[in-house]
Parts: structure tokens; sequence; C-alpha cells
């Protein structure tokens, strides 16, 4: 487990999980994001965090 420095840090590069047992019999790999694993438990805390973010670029919102 790596130290961040906010919570924001933690945001995106979900881990990816490897369907063993589900593809064991296909001759395939299958992989699912753990998005759960961010802050807010959900696949929209990137979309929000790049929504703020560009807000106070733009200077419309401060930090």
């Amino acid at each position: 487990m790596t130290k961040k420095a906010t919570i924001l840090d933690h945001i995106g590069n979900t881990p990816l999980l490897k369907l063993n047992h589900v593809t064991d019999n296909l001759g395939v790999d299958i992989f699912v994001k753990c998005e759960f694993t961010n802050p807010g438990g959900s696949i929209k805390d990137r979309m929000a965090l790049c929504m703020i973010e560009e807000a106070e670029k733009r200077g419309d919102l401060k930090p």
C-alpha cells in the first residue's frame, strides 16, 4: 500500500482483478476493475474530480 498526500490522490488507478475461476475452461483472460476501491466507492469519483479540477483551472471554483 502506498501513502497518499490527500484522499484525492486515491481516485483513479483502480486495480484490476483476474477472474480465474470464471475463465478456467474458456482459454481467455477476463479482468474486472475494482472501482469500489475509490474513496466514494463509485466509478463517478474520477469524473467528479476531473470536473472540479477543470472548474478550478477556469477560475469558476476556488480551491
